[in-house]
Protein backbone atom coordinates (compact mmCIF):
# COMPACT_ATOMS: atom_id res chain seq x y z
CA UNK A 1 0.00 0.00 0.00
CA UNK A 2 2.59 1.99 1.00
CA UNK A 3 4.43 1.70 -2.51
CA UNK A 4 1.04 2.62 -4.61
CA UNK A 5 1.05 5.74 -2.04
CA UNK A 6 4.86 6.47 -3.01
CA UNK A 7 4.14 6.14 -6.71
CA UNK A 8 0.94 8.21 -6.65
CA UNK A 9 2.76 11.21 -4.97
CA UNK A 10 5.56 10.79 -7.52
CA UNK A 11 2.97 10.83 -10.47
CA UNK A 12 1.22 13.78 -8.79
CA UNK A 13 4.29 15.69 -7.95
CA UNK A 14 5.33 15.39 -11.91
CA UNK A 15 5.85 18.98 -12.79
CA UNK A 16 2.82 17.90 -16.02
CA UNK A 17 0.86 16.22 -13.88
CA UNK A 18 -2.10 19.22 -13.35
CA UNK A 19 -1.81 20.56 -16.83
CA UNK A 20 -2.94 17.46 -18.46
CA UNK A 21 -5.53 17.24 -15.16
CA UNK A 22 -6.60 20.80 -16.17
CA UNK A 23 -6.70 19.78 -20.36
CA UNK A 24 -8.51 16.57 -19.54
CA UNK A 25 -10.70 18.04 -17.15
CA UNK A 26 -11.89 21.13 -20.14
CA UNK A 27 -11.81 18.08 -22.91
CA UNK A 28 -14.38 16.39 -20.53
CA UNK A 29 -16.35 19.65 -19.85
CA UNK A 30 -16.82 20.46 -23.69
CA UNK A 31 -17.34 16.15 -24.68
CA UNK A 32 -20.19 16.82 -21.70
CA UNK A 33 -21.92 20.11 -23.33
CA UNK A 34 -21.21 18.86 -26.55
CA UNK A 35 -20.93 15.08 -27.32
CA UNK A 36 -19.68 15.11 -30.45
CA UNK A 37 -16.43 17.27 -29.11
CA UNK A 38 -14.65 14.09 -29.30
CA UNK A 39 -15.56 13.20 -32.50
CA UNK A 40 -12.79 12.81 -35.51
CA UNK A 41 -14.08 12.10 -38.84
CA UNK A 42 -12.01 11.98 -42.70
CA UNK A 43 -13.76 14.14 -45.26
CA UNK A 44 -12.17 13.57 -48.56
CA UNK A 45 -8.72 12.38 -47.38
CA UNK A 46 -8.80 15.11 -44.53
CA UNK A 47 -8.85 14.79 -41.13
CA UNK A 48 -11.73 17.04 -39.60
CA UNK A 49 -13.32 16.77 -35.99
CA UNK A 50 -12.94 19.87 -32.71
CA UNK A 51 -9.68 18.47 -31.37
CA UNK A 52 -7.87 18.50 -34.76
CA UNK A 53 -9.12 22.08 -35.07
CA UNK A 54 -7.80 22.81 -31.44
CA UNK A 55 -4.58 21.42 -32.34
CA UNK A 56 -4.79 23.52 -36.17
CA UNK A 57 -4.91 27.16 -34.27
CA UNK A 58 -2.64 26.11 -31.47
CA UNK A 59 -0.07 25.80 -33.80
CA UNK A 60 1.03 29.51 -34.29
CA UNK A 61 0.96 29.61 -30.21
CA UNK A 62 3.14 26.83 -29.82
CA UNK A 63 5.21 28.53 -32.50
CA UNK A 64 5.83 31.99 -30.51
CA UNK A 65 5.65 29.93 -27.09
CA UNK A 66 8.72 27.77 -27.99
CA UNK A 67 10.56 30.74 -29.07
CA UNK A 68 9.40 32.56 -26.08
CA UNK A 69 10.75 29.57 -23.43
CA UNK A 70 14.33 30.16 -24.74
CA UNK A 71 13.97 33.85 -24.44
CA UNK A 72 13.11 33.16 -20.50
CA UNK A 73 15.19 30.69 -20.01
CA UNK A 74 18.08 33.05 -20.36
CA UNK A 75 16.17 35.32 -18.02
CA UNK A 76 14.37 37.71 -20.26
CA UNK A 77 11.32 38.24 -21.63
CA UNK A 78 10.19 39.25 -25.68
CA UNK A 79 7.08 40.96 -25.79
CA UNK A 80 7.47 41.83 -29.65
CA UNK A 81 6.90 38.52 -30.77
CA UNK A 82 3.37 39.94 -31.45
CA UNK A 83 4.64 43.13 -33.45
CA UNK A 84 6.65 40.59 -35.54
CA UNK A 85 3.89 38.35 -36.70
CA UNK A 86 1.86 41.41 -37.63
CA UNK A 87 5.16 42.35 -39.77
CA UNK A 88 5.90 39.08 -41.28
CA UNK A 89 2.54 38.99 -42.37
CA UNK A 90 2.38 41.95 -43.68
CA UNK A 91 5.76 41.87 -45.78
CA UNK A 92 4.80 38.36 -47.16
CA UNK A 93 0.89 39.23 -47.62
CA UNK A 94 2.20 42.99 -49.43
CA UNK A 95 5.22 40.95 -51.61
CA UNK A 96 1.90 38.46 -52.74
CA UNK A 97 -0.57 41.05 -53.73
CA UNK A 98 1.98 42.72 -55.80
CA UNK A 99 2.61 40.09 -58.04
CA UNK A 100 0.42 39.17 -61.31
CA UNK A 101 0.22 35.70 -60.65
CA UNK A 102 -0.80 35.37 -56.86
CA UNK A 103 -0.18 31.61 -57.40
CA UNK A 104 3.45 31.25 -58.60
CA UNK A 105 5.14 29.13 -55.99
CA UNK A 106 8.21 31.37 -56.85
CA UNK A 107 6.52 34.41 -55.57
CA UNK A 108 5.31 33.15 -52.39
CA UNK A 109 8.99 31.27 -51.65
CA UNK A 110 10.46 34.67 -51.98
CA UNK A 111 7.67 36.60 -49.87
CA UNK A 112 8.16 33.67 -47.29
CA UNK A 113 11.81 34.59 -47.31
CA UNK A 114 11.49 38.58 -47.40
CA UNK A 115 9.54 38.43 -44.45
CA UNK A 116 11.22 35.88 -42.91
CA UNK A 117 14.55 38.24 -42.89
CA UNK A 118 13.13 41.01 -41.96
CA UNK A 119 12.30 38.99 -38.66
CA UNK A 120 15.45 37.68 -38.04
CA UNK A 121 16.69 41.53 -38.32
CA UNK A 122 14.44 42.27 -35.60
CA UNK A 123 14.96 39.58 -33.37
CA UNK A 124 18.66 40.53 -33.87
CA UNK A 125 17.73 44.23 -33.22
CA UNK A 126 16.13 42.95 -29.73
CA UNK A 127 19.26 41.09 -28.88
CA UNK A 128 21.91 43.85 -29.24
CA UNK A 129 19.83 45.80 -27.01
CA UNK A 130 19.56 43.20 -24.37
CA UNK A 131 23.48 41.67 -24.81
CA UNK A 132 25.43 43.79 -26.14
CA UNK A 133 23.96 47.47 -25.17
CA UNK A 134 22.53 46.13 -21.80
CA UNK A 135 18.94 47.33 -22.05
CA UNK A 136 16.49 45.38 -19.48
CA UNK A 137 14.72 42.65 -21.67
CA UNK A 138 11.37 43.85 -21.23
CA UNK A 139 11.74 47.52 -21.95
CA UNK A 140 14.33 46.80 -25.10
CA UNK A 141 10.95 44.81 -26.93
CA UNK A 142 8.79 46.73 -25.47
CA UNK A 143 10.40 49.09 -27.78
CA UNK A 144 9.87 46.88 -30.85
CA UNK A 145 6.78 45.84 -29.65
CA UNK A 146 5.31 49.61 -30.03
CA UNK A 147 7.49 50.33 -32.66
CA UNK A 148 6.83 47.38 -35.01
CA UNK A 149 2.82 47.52 -34.64
CA UNK A 150 3.26 50.72 -36.31
CA UNK A 151 6.04 49.47 -38.72
CA UNK A 152 3.24 46.88 -39.74
CA UNK A 153 0.76 49.52 -39.73
CA UNK A 154 3.17 51.87 -42.74
CA UNK A 155 3.73 48.80 -44.22
CA UNK A 156 -0.27 48.14 -45.08
CA UNK A 157 -0.78 51.53 -45.47
CA UNK A 158 -3.47 51.53 -42.34
CA UNK A 159 -5.30 48.91 -44.52
CA UNK A 160 -6.35 44.95 -44.73
CA UNK A 161 -4.19 43.27 -47.37
CA UNK A 162 -5.71 40.92 -49.05
CA UNK A 163 -4.31 38.18 -51.43
CA UNK A 164 -5.98 35.21 -53.34
CA UNK A 165 -2.76 32.90 -53.27
CA UNK A 166 -3.61 28.94 -52.99
CA UNK A 167 0.33 28.15 -51.92
CA UNK A 168 -0.05 30.99 -49.33
CA UNK A 169 -3.09 29.94 -47.99
CA UNK A 170 -2.11 25.85 -47.71
CA UNK A 171 0.33 27.15 -44.48
CA UNK A 172 -2.46 28.00 -42.79
CA UNK A 173 -5.82 25.43 -43.99
CA UNK A 174 -3.98 23.26 -46.48
CA UNK A 175 -3.76 19.22 -45.62
CA UNK A 176 -1.16 17.16 -45.83
CA UNK A 177 -1.47 13.31 -45.07
CA UNK A 178 -4.46 13.94 -43.93
CA UNK A 179 -3.49 16.36 -41.44
CA UNK A 180 -3.74 20.26 -41.36
CA UNK A 181 -0.35 21.70 -42.70
CA UNK A 182 0.21 23.87 -39.79
CA UNK A 183 0.18 21.00 -37.42
CA UNK A 184 2.91 19.79 -39.72
CA UNK A 185 4.67 22.79 -39.81
CA UNK A 186 4.28 23.00 -35.88
CA UNK A 187 6.12 19.25 -35.31
CA UNK A 188 8.68 19.62 -37.65
CA UNK A 189 10.05 23.17 -35.82
CA UNK A 190 9.42 21.78 -31.98
CA UNK A 191 11.59 18.74 -33.27
CA UNK A 192 13.98 20.85 -34.71
CA UNK A 193 14.09 22.98 -31.29
CA UNK A 194 13.79 19.34 -29.16
CA UNK A 195 16.86 18.01 -31.07
CA UNK A 196 19.19 21.12 -31.18
CA UNK A 197 18.46 21.95 -27.68
CA UNK A 198 18.30 18.05 -25.86
CA UNK A 199 20.61 16.22 -28.18
CA UNK A 200 23.56 19.08 -28.47
CA UNK A 201 24.96 21.29 -25.74
CA UNK A 202 23.19 24.24 -26.57
CA UNK A 203 19.74 23.71 -24.23
CA UNK A 204 22.59 23.06 -21.37
CA UNK A 205 24.23 26.50 -22.30
CA UNK A 206 21.18 28.52 -22.65
CA UNK A 207 20.11 27.03 -19.20
CA UNK A 208 23.40 27.93 -17.42
CA UNK A 209 23.40 31.85 -19.40
CA UNK A 210 19.83 31.79 -17.58
CA UNK A 211 21.28 30.40 -14.03
CA UNK A 212 24.05 33.00 -13.99
CA UNK A 213 25.07 34.99 -16.65
CA UNK A 214 28.38 36.25 -15.42
CA UNK A 215 29.17 32.84 -14.01
CA UNK A 216 28.60 31.36 -17.57
CA UNK A 217 30.88 33.69 -19.03
CA UNK A 218 33.27 32.94 -16.85
CA UNK A 219 33.42 29.18 -17.59
CA UNK A 220 34.15 30.34 -21.20
CA UNK A 221 30.40 30.39 -22.42
CA UNK A 222 29.56 33.17 -24.65
CA UNK A 223 26.29 34.22 -23.24
CA UNK A 224 26.61 37.16 -25.26
CA UNK A 225 26.23 35.49 -28.35
CA UNK A 226 23.80 32.78 -26.96
CA UNK A 227 21.49 35.91 -25.45
CA UNK A 228 21.28 37.27 -28.93
CA UNK A 229 20.35 34.07 -30.49
CA UNK A 230 17.62 32.93 -28.80
CA UNK A 231 16.07 36.23 -29.86
CA UNK A 232 16.90 35.73 -33.39
CA UNK A 233 14.85 32.12 -33.08
CA UNK A 234 12.27 33.13 -31.40
CA UNK A 235 11.47 36.42 -34.21
CA UNK A 236 11.78 33.14 -36.65
CA UNK A 237 9.20 31.26 -34.56
CA UNK A 238 6.68 34.42 -34.54
CA UNK A 239 7.25 34.62 -38.31
CA UNK A 240 6.37 31.50 -39.28
CA UNK A 241 3.51 31.68 -37.12
CA UNK A 242 2.51 35.15 -38.82
CA UNK A 243 2.46 33.20 -42.17
CA UNK A 244 0.11 30.75 -40.50
CA UNK A 245 -2.12 33.90 -39.10
CA UNK A 246 -2.38 35.60 -42.60
CA UNK A 247 -2.63 32.53 -44.59
CA UNK A 248 -5.59 31.25 -42.63
CA UNK A 249 -7.89 34.26 -43.31
CA UNK A 250 -6.05 35.27 -46.69
CA UNK A 251 -5.42 38.64 -45.65
CA UNK A 252 -3.17 40.94 -43.41
CA UNK A 253 -4.06 42.98 -40.75
CA UNK A 254 -1.72 44.99 -39.15
CA UNK A 255 -3.61 46.20 -36.33
CA UNK A 256 -4.89 42.96 -35.40
CA UNK A 257 -2.31 40.15 -36.55
CA UNK A 258 -0.65 38.64 -33.48
CA UNK A 259 -2.58 41.40 -30.97
CA UNK A 260 -1.37 40.29 -27.08
CA UNK A 261 -0.12 36.81 -28.70
CA UNK A 262 2.54 37.56 -26.45
CA UNK A 263 0.78 37.37 -23.41
CA UNK A 264 -0.45 33.73 -24.36
CA UNK A 265 2.80 32.86 -25.05
CA UNK A 266 4.20 33.83 -22.01
CA UNK A 267 1.35 31.94 -20.33
CA UNK A 268 1.77 28.81 -21.99
CA UNK A 269 5.63 29.20 -20.73
CA UNK A 270 4.98 29.44 -17.46
CA UNK A 271 1.86 26.74 -17.43
CA UNK A 272 4.38 24.61 -18.77
CA UNK A 273 6.71 25.09 -15.34
CA UNK A 274 8.99 27.10 -16.94
CA UNK A 275 10.43 29.58 -14.10
CA UNK A 276 10.09 33.39 -15.80
CA UNK A 277 13.59 33.59 -13.66
CA UNK A 278 15.50 32.04 -15.83
CA UNK A 279 17.33 28.34 -16.27
CA UNK A 280 15.69 24.91 -16.32
CA UNK A 281 13.07 25.31 -19.42
CA UNK A 282 10.67 22.62 -20.71
CA UNK A 283 9.46 22.50 -23.90
CA UNK A 284 6.60 19.79 -23.50
CA UNK A 285 5.36 21.76 -20.73
CA UNK A 286 5.12 24.61 -23.30
CA UNK A 287 3.14 23.05 -26.14
CA UNK A 288 0.79 21.67 -23.04
CA UNK A 289 0.31 25.14 -21.93
CA UNK A 290 -0.70 26.25 -25.58
CA UNK A 291 -2.98 23.50 -25.77
CA UNK A 292 -4.68 24.30 -22.83
CA UNK A 293 -5.16 28.08 -23.51
CA UNK A 294 -6.72 27.32 -27.04
CA UNK A 295 -8.75 24.43 -25.38
CA UNK A 296 -9.78 27.40 -23.06
CA UNK A 297 -10.38 30.17 -26.34
CA UNK A 298 -12.56 27.25 -27.66
CA UNK A 299 -14.04 26.59 -25.17
CA UNK A 300 -15.59 29.60 -24.23
CA UNK A 301 -16.93 29.94 -27.78
CA UNK A 302 -18.52 26.58 -27.67
CA UNK A 303 -20.37 27.42 -24.46
CA UNK A 304 -21.44 30.26 -25.28
CA UNK A 305 -20.42 32.05 -22.60
CA UNK A 306 -20.66 36.34 -22.58
CA UNK A 307 -17.78 37.28 -24.85
CA UNK A 308 -17.50 40.63 -21.68
CA UNK A 309 -16.53 37.46 -19.61
CA UNK A 310 -15.02 35.66 -21.49
CA UNK A 311 -11.46 37.10 -20.25
CA UNK A 312 -12.19 36.73 -17.10
CA UNK A 313 -12.92 33.40 -17.24
CA UNK A 314 -9.91 32.09 -19.25
CA UNK A 315 -7.81 34.14 -16.29
CA UNK A 316 -8.90 32.23 -13.47
CA UNK A 317 -8.49 28.79 -15.32
CA UNK A 318 -5.09 29.87 -15.72
CA UNK A 319 -4.56 31.51 -12.40
CA UNK A 320 -5.79 28.10 -10.88
CA UNK A 321 -3.76 26.09 -13.61
CA UNK A 322 -0.81 28.11 -11.84
CA UNK A 323 -1.35 27.56 -8.30
CA UNK A 324 -2.30 24.01 -8.00
CA UNK A 325 1.36 23.34 -9.52
CA UNK A 326 3.49 25.11 -7.57
CA UNK A 327 5.30 23.47 -4.88
CA UNK A 328 4.93 26.22 -2.21
CA UNK A 329 1.09 26.65 -2.71
CA UNK A 330 0.58 22.87 -2.44
CA UNK A 331 3.20 22.66 0.16
CA UNK A 332 0.99 25.46 2.22
CA UNK A 333 -2.43 23.25 1.23
CA UNK A 334 -0.71 19.89 2.92
CA UNK A 335 0.77 21.81 5.71
CA UNK A 336 -3.09 23.20 5.99
CA UNK A 337 -4.68 20.08 5.78
CA UNK A 338 -2.40 18.13 8.30
CA UNK A 339 -3.02 20.49 10.83
CA UNK A 340 -6.93 21.25 10.23
CA UNK A 341 -7.08 16.61 10.69
CA UNK A 342 -4.96 16.33 13.36
CA UNK A 343 -6.29 14.74 16.19
CA UNK A 344 -7.57 16.86 19.01
CA UNK A 345 -6.54 16.31 22.61
CA UNK A 346 -8.36 14.90 25.38
CA UNK A 347 -9.83 17.63 27.92
CA UNK A 348 -7.96 16.65 30.51
CA UNK A 349 -4.33 16.79 28.74
CA UNK A 350 -5.70 20.30 27.82
CA UNK A 351 -6.29 21.24 31.65
CA UNK A 352 -2.79 20.06 32.43
CA UNK A 353 -1.42 21.89 29.82
CA UNK A 354 -3.54 25.38 31.12
CA UNK A 355 -2.15 25.05 34.26
CA UNK A 356 1.40 24.14 33.48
Amino acid sequence: MSIWRTRASAVAGHRLFWPVVVLVVLLAANAAYRPSFLAVEVKNGHLYGSLIDIVRLSAPLILVALGMTLVIATGGIDLSVGSVVAVSGAVACLYISKQSDQNSLGGVLTALALALGIALLLGTWNGVLVAVIGIQPIIATLILMVAGRGLAQLITSGQIITINSDPYRMIGVGHVLTLPFAIIIALAVTLLVAVLTRRTALGMIIEAVGGNAEASRLAGIRARRITILVYVVSAACAAVAGFMMTANVSSADGNAAGLWVELDAILAVVIGGTSLVGGRFYLSGTILGALIIQTLTTSVYAMNIDPQTALLFKAMVVIAVCLIQAPAFRARLRRRRATGTAPAAPAGEKKEQVAA
